[in-house]
């Protein structure tokens, strides 16, 4: 599997901390589901980058923690986040060109 080009990588990185930095306070307002929405979009792209094995690029990006969001999964945030994980991680997978699995 080879790396994405670095100047993608930096547009991606880019966008994880400006999606993470604007959702900082997901957890504190459940009734904005595009907040919840964008969060889990930073954290599938952080899953995908890992999985991509740019552990170097990503530095102190760490997935969200896991049981984060479990007590919400059945409302709509807590759906609205697990959505916008699977999109993420599904279109960093597209434009980076690799294949997720």
């Amino acid at each position: 599997m080879s790396a994405p080009p670095d100047d993608l990588l930096d547009q991606l990185l880019d966008l994880v901390d400006r999606l993470r930095r604007e959702s900082a306070d997901y957890l504190a307002n459940p009734g904005d589901q595009q907040l919840w929405y964008n969060r889990g979009y930073a954290n599938g792209m952080v899953l995908a980058l890992r999985h991509l094995q740019q552990h170097d690029r990503l530095g102190d990006r760490l997935p969200d923690e896991p049981g984060a969001v479990d007590g919400h999964v059945s409302m709509p945030w807590g759906k609205a986040y697990r959505h916008g994980e699977t999109v993420g991680r599904r279109e960093t997978f597209e434009i980076t060109g690799s294949k997720s699995s």
